[in-house]
């Protein structure tokens, strides 16, 4: 499974962004889809997942600004980012876990926010 990310470039702090990740296969119902970001030097964090369930779960730095959102006929996950502020900036990344097995990584896309 290929995951083709789009969108991510340079805002200002307060502006929306919305990113977007495509799957090669579809997404099935069961599978997780979630976002990831890292900085340079720093470790790979969990943004936004929603489980095979529909269940969503976000870190408490975006919570109430970034929503995670899936279309699974589109096989393309989305994560809209409310609100940018500096601290956004980094390498974002979409994942898919197969709830029969597999993990999957997108190529990841640059949101820089500037103040």
């Amino acid at each position: 499974v290929q995951l083709v990310q789009s969108g991510g470039g340079k805002l200002q702090a307060g502006e929306s962004l919305t990113i977007a990740c495509v799957a090669s296969s579809r997404i099935n119902a069961f599978d997780s889809v979630a976002w990831y970001r890292q900085g340079p030097g720093s470790q790979r964090e969990l943004v936004a997942r929603i489980s095979g369930g529909g269940r969503s779960e976000y870190a408490g730095a975006v919570k109430g600004r970034f929503t995670i959102s899936r279309d699974d006929a589109k096989s393309t996950v989305y994560l809209e980012m409310n609100d940018l502020r500096p601290e956004d900036t980094d390498t974002y990344y979409c994942s898919l876990n197969r709830n029969s097995g597999g993990f999957y990584w997108g190529q990841g896309t640059q949101v820089t926010v500037s103040s």
